[in-house]
């Protein structure tokens, strides 16, 4: 496979600052070199542009940064178009989760996809439901046309750039009200965290992959590292307990990697200021690899 590394520094989009770090921690964990040793070719394609907290300022406190998250989701939507219209896979690195608003879209606008989205959160809010402002908590909803319209059409595209029902959420445990609302109404597939442990790992991607690989090019794969328990990834913004295991978190990865329908994956909030010895860093690798191809026995 040839895969392009795409850095996106922001931390526009959360409450806590450190996850505009988490694209050098995670290459710092040797990512590179991991994905080449899977017999991939890589090329690190840098940073996409991302201004700084310090040159941006809040318009609208149910709408943070927006005037600056904006035109960095167009760059990114930009890089992830690129990347797929040259046939490759698209490997981008967080940063806050609002940098999904573009690079789910650039995987958008080259192929029918569904979304499988692993994370502790719905970020399913919008600027009428979020009690924090903060775009992170947006970007799902955003891809499926709910919200400002800066967020959801940032250029003349079509609204929703995804079908609501071509999306799975996994590991949810930290749903505001609101935002619990708009999922409903919307028609997304939920497994929370109760779910997963009702019927177990595998039943549950099972489910989702069933949901949204349904007439579809591919599936885009936008994992949060908040989605694991905070004993495993405690180096990120919004950690909340009881969240998937170290061994799960691999397993989604890989059960994910064995439809052969992977086409991009972002691996977001690696907040390295709030790590243990770059650990979550680290996971982020193994958990790219796995989603790569890398098992630990193939018979």
């Amino acid at each position: 496979m040839q895969i392009d590394i795409i850095g996106v520094p922001i931390d526009l989009g959360a409450d806590r600052r450190g996850v505009d770090m988490g694209p050098s921690a995670i290459r710092y964990s040797s990512l590179r070199q991991r994905l080449e040793s899977l017999g991939h070719a890589v090329e690190d394609k840098g940073n996409v542009e991302v201004a700084i907290q310090e040159t941006c300022s809040i318009t609208d406190p149910k709408l943070k940064y927006i005037d600056c998250i904006v035109p960095m989701s167009r760059r990114v939507a930009g890089a992830v178009a690129t990347s797929i219209q040259n046939g490759r896979f698209p490997l981008v690195l967080g940063g806050d989760h609002s940098l999904s608003i573009g690079s789910v879209r650039g995987a958008a606008k080259q192929k029918k996809i569904g979304v499988i989205w692993l994370d502790a959160h719905g970020d399913f809010n919008t600027h009428l439901t979020t009690p924090s402002g903060n775009i992170h908590g947006m970007s799902l909803a955003a891809l499926c046309g709910l919200g400002d319209p800066r967020l959801t059409a940032l250029y003349d595209e079509p609204v929703p750039v995804i079908d609501p029902g071509k999306i799975a959420i996994i590991g949810a445990r930290d749903l505001d009200s609101g935002e619990k609302e708009n999922l409903r109404s919307a028609g997304a597939l939920v497994l929370s965290m109760e779910q997963v442990d009702r019927i177990g790992m595998v039943a549950a991607l099972e489910q989702c992959i069933e949901r949204v690989s349904r007439d579809v090019d591919g599936i885009y794969l936008s994992m949060d590292l908040d989605a694991l328990d905070p004993r495993f990834a405690p180096g990120v913004g919004t950690p909340v307990a009881g969240g998937l295991t170290y061994r799960e978190g691999h397993l989604a990865c890989e059960v994910v990697a064995e439809t052969g329908k992977l086409i991009g994956m972002d691996v977001v909030e690696v907040n390295p200021i709030l790590d243990e010895r770059n650990q979550t860093a680290k996971i982020a690798v193994e958990f790219a690899c796995s989603a790569l191809g890398s098992r630990i026995w193939q018979g």
